[in-house]
C-alpha cells in the first residue's frame, strides 16, 4: 500500500472514530510503528489530524465542537496519570466527594481504590463503572441519571435535580478548556447547568485539567477562574499561564509528568 493510501485509511478512521492508535493501526495496515508514525507526521502538518501520546485525534475546532469519549481518551495520557495522583492526595477517608464526566476525572477514579468509606456521586457511567469494580465494600456509589452527550457525561433537569439536595465535601470537576476572561467552560450547554450543580454543591472545587485546555474556550462557562480552590494541571503549563492561574485559583499545583518531551511512545 502507498503512503497517501495509507494516510487515507488513517483520516478515513480518524473522521469516524475520532481517535486512532499506533498499535492498532500497525496491525490494520500491516506495517512497522516508525510507518505510522511518519504517516500521522504527515497528517498532523497538513492540519488533518492531532498528534497525541500514542496515536492521533481529529482536530479540535468551534466552541461547540464536542469529542467522543474514546477521542479523548488518548489524549495527554502521561499527564492526566500525574494530574490523578496528585489530586488522588486530596481525598480524605470516610469523605463524600462528587466527581464529573470526563478522561481526567475517569482516570482520577482509578487512583481512588486505596482510600475508605468514601461516598462517591458522579455524573459519568464511566466514572461509575470504575468505581464499583474496585470491589470495595465500605464505598457508595451515586449515579445522577439524565441525558448522555457524546462525551458520556449524563446532564439535563434529572442530573441537576438530584444535584440541587446534596453537600459535598469536594468537588473534583474536568472541564473542557481554560481562560482568563471566559473561566472554566464546555462546549455543552446543557452539561454546564450540571457541572455548575456540582460546584454549588461542593464545600470545595477542585478543578483537573492538563496543560492543552488552556486557551480553550467552550461555548459555556461553568465557572469563573477564582471558583477554584484547587487547580490541578501538569508542568507543562507555560509561564503566562501560571502568572494568570496563580492570581486567580486558591491554589496551582502543578503536577510532575516522568518523561515528558516525548511526543508519541
Amino acid at each position: 500500500m502507498l503512503a497517501r493510501q495509507r494516510q487515507a485509511v488513517i483520516l478515513e478512521e480518524v473522521r469516524r472514530t475520532g481517535a486512532v492508535r499506533v498499535s492498532d493501526l500497525v496491525v490494520r495496515l500491516g506495517v512497522s510503528d516508525m510507518t505510522v508514525r511518519r504517516d500521522l507526521d504527515v497528517l498532523a502538518s497538513r492540519g488533518l489530524v492531532e498528534k497525541v501520546y500514542g496515536g492521533a485525534t481529529s482536530v479540535v475546532g468551534r466552541s461547540t465542537d464536542e469529542p467522543g469519549f474514546e477521542a479523548k481518551s488518548v489524549r495527554q495520557l502521561p499527564e492526566k496519570e500525574a494530574i490523578a495522583a496528585q489530586a488522588a492526595g486530596l481525598v480524605r477517608p470516610g469523605t463524600a466527594i462528587g466527581l464529573s464526566a470526563g478522561t481526567t476525572t475517569w482516570t482520577l477514579a482509578r487512583f481512588l481504590d486505596d482510600i475508605p468509606d468514601l461516598t462517591v456521586v458522579t455524573n459519568s457511567i464511566r466514572v461509575a463503572d470504575v468505581l464499583q469494580q474496585s470491589g470495595r465494600t465500605d464505598r457508595t456509589v451515586v449515579l445522577t441519571g439524565g441525558v448522555r452527550t457524546p462525551s458520556d457525561a449524563l446532564v439535563g433537569p434529572v442530573a441537576v435535580q438530584a444535584l440541587r439536595s446534596l453537600h459535598l465535601d469536594v468537588v473534583f470537576l474536568g472541564v473542557h478548556g481554560m481562560a482568563e476572561r471566559s473561566g472554566f467552560t464546555t462546549p455543552n450547554l446543557n452539561e454546564s447547568e450540571t457541572d455548575r450543580a456540582l460546584v454549588d454543591a461542593a464545600g470545595r472545587v477542585v478543578v483537573v485539567a492538563d496543560h492543552t485546555k488552556w486557551g480553550t474556550v467552550g461555548i459555556s462557562t461553568i465557572a469563573d477562574l477564582d471558583e477554584a480552590d484547587v487547580l490541578v494541571t501538569d508542568e507543562g503549563l507555560s509561564a503566562d499561564a501560571r502568572a494568570v492561574l496563580g492570581d486567580q485559583v486558591g491554589e496551582l499545583v502543578l503536577a510532575h509528568v516522568p518523561g515528558s518531551g516525548e511526543e508519541l511512545a
